[in-house]
């Protein structure tokens, strides 16, 4: 299995470590960290050196509540980081729902676009389907930043998940868009309860109905919390790794991840099993 992007064709029969570059401060787990564009740079090398394959490049917060920021705070934030990471050898995502911004970093020679909002803003679509080859993830969202935890999902989520995704896919395929460029995520945390995320865990097998790769982003997330009594973000590293390694063993291709170094360890002792077992 292989994802298309820019500049990258990358190899999906092995799991992939994206790694979370939050140029933001206000970022729910790492805001004001590396928020300027020599220490996210730093971080990106950081990362690279502990085993990332992806960077995934974000200007604004989609947490919980956070507020929307407007276009030009964006591009100031995320412009300069992305052109010198293009520099560095790995391919380069922006994690951006603004079709201004899509276009500026794909210009730049950016190698995938991340969209929360699966390319439903006006021009999204445009924009990737204008590209001759850039990759792009499509995230399932219940509402939006601020209103999904307010009145989350109701019910079982696994269908409207899948229906949701499957209808944006094939959007997108009537474009043009070749099904080797995209690649879905399910959303775990936006707009769904505790249990709903662990539901889709649990389920995400059946992800597979639908002929697409898989990111999955736990990292860190309140979900963890709520089940490990952390409150604080930073303290749910190894729940991460923990869950990021059960997201690749039930069929995930990338994990979107804060804690590289940990989460490349916990998925090199799952490597060593199946290889030892002879079995997938």
């Amino acid at each position: 299995m292989q994802w298309i992007t820019s500049r990258f064709v990358i190899d999906l029969d092995v799991p992939k470590v994206m790694a979370i570059i939050n140029v933001t401060p206000d970022s729910f787990s790492d805001g004001g960290q590396h928020d300027s564009t020599s220490s996210a740079l730093r971080h990106c090398e950081q990362v690279l050196k502990e085993g990332a394959h992806i960077l995934d490049i974000g200007g604004e917060s989609t947490r919980p509540g956070s507020p929307a920021v407007p276009l030009e705070a964006e591009l100031e934030r995320v412009i300069p980081v992305v052109r010198e990471a293009v520099k560095l050898g790995v391919p380069v995502s922006v994690d951006t729902y603004k079709p201004e911004v899509m276009q500026s970093v794909l210009d730049l020679g950016a190698d995938i676009v991340n969209d929360i909002w699966a390319l439903r803003r006006a021009g999204a679509v445009d924009v990737v389907a204008a590209h001759p080859r850039c990759g792009v993830c499509l995230m399932h969202m219940h509402r939006d930043p601020q209103t999904m935890q307010v009145a989350p999902m109701e019910g079982r989520v696994l269908a409207p998940v899948l229906q949701f995704l499957g209808d944006r896919a094939a959007s997108l395929g009537a474009k043009g868009v070749r099904r080797e460029r995209i690649v879905l995520d399910p959303g775990i945390g936006f707009g769904k309860s505790v249990q709903q995320n662990f539901e889709l865990l649990a389920e995400q097998s059946a992800l597979g109905q639908l002929p697409y790769p898989w990111l999955v982003g736990w990292s860190r997330k309140s979900s963890l919390g709520a089940v490990t009594g952390r409150a604080a973000p930073v303290e749910r590293m190894s729940a991460s790794v923990v869950a990021a390694v059960l997201a690749v063993e039930r069929g995930a291709s990338v994990v979107r991840v804060h804690d590289v170094r940990d989460t490349v360890d916990g998925l090199a002792v799952w490597q060593a099993m199946i290889a030892a077992t002879g079995t997938a």
